[in-house]
């Protein structure tokens, strides 16, 4: 069985953060794992940026119901899912993705939770595991699926290189250069291009 691993944010539908940060005109939450490789390490300086602003769940929230997924991204996902079964494996929160989720009709998605007192602000965040989208490749694995997996981030990488298979999608340089054995692409005909070449071979 084949199965294809993806990352959400920046290869399917906006970066969330990037796009709270220039609702609200706060440049520091552009910061994603694109440039910080330690997840816990970004998340508490964002959490520290909520709080000093008092910005709640409910306004980011506000600010996702605006967004769609990527140009390309509901038509390549529906032609995907065609040919593979598709599993989302995310560092997003259930609270921010399933508006998108129904854009792009509902494939599975393993990601983590945010924590959430009764005013509406964010607290805290609780990881499904840690290092996730590895250890899920690796669950995947054991159960004799050969997996495919792809990604625009640091925090991509373990699940690519655990997988064997896959490639970077619109990664940036430092990313491209650090791993330049890992094939990057940069439009969604390139992405299926890789991925055919999975599923044939």
């Amino acid at each position: 069985m084949k199965l294809i691993c993806l990352d959400l944010e920046g290869v399917l539908v906006p970066e969330i953060w990037i796009a709270f940060s220039e609702a609200v005109g706060v440049p520091e939450l552009r910061r994603t794992t694109r440039d910080e490789p330690d997840y816990n390490k970004l998340m508490a300086f964002r959490l520290e940026i909520l709080t000093k602003n008092n910005f709640k769940l409910a306004d980011i929230q506000k600010v996702i119901s605006t967004l769609s997924p990527l140009e390309g991204a509901a038509e390549f996902t529906a032609a995907l899912r065609e040919k593979a079964q598709l599993i989302i494996l995310s560092d997003t929160f259930e609270q921010f993705a399933m508006p998108l989720m129904r854009a792009l009709k509902y494939p599975t998605l393993f990601c983590n939770t945010l924590k959430v007192d009764s005013q509406g602000k964010i607290t805290g965040w609780q990881l499904r595991q840690q290092n996730g989208k590895k250890e899920a490749v690796r669950a995947f694995k054991s159960c004799n699926a050969d997996v495919f997996a792809a990604g625009d981030s640091f925090n991509d990488l373990a699940m690519i290189e655990e997988a064997g298979k896959g490639c970077l999608f619109r990664a940036p340089g430092a990313i491209r250069a650090s791993h330049a054995h890992i094939p990057c692409v940069e439009t969604f005909t390139g992405f299926m291009a890789e991925i055919d070449k999975f599923l044939i071979g």
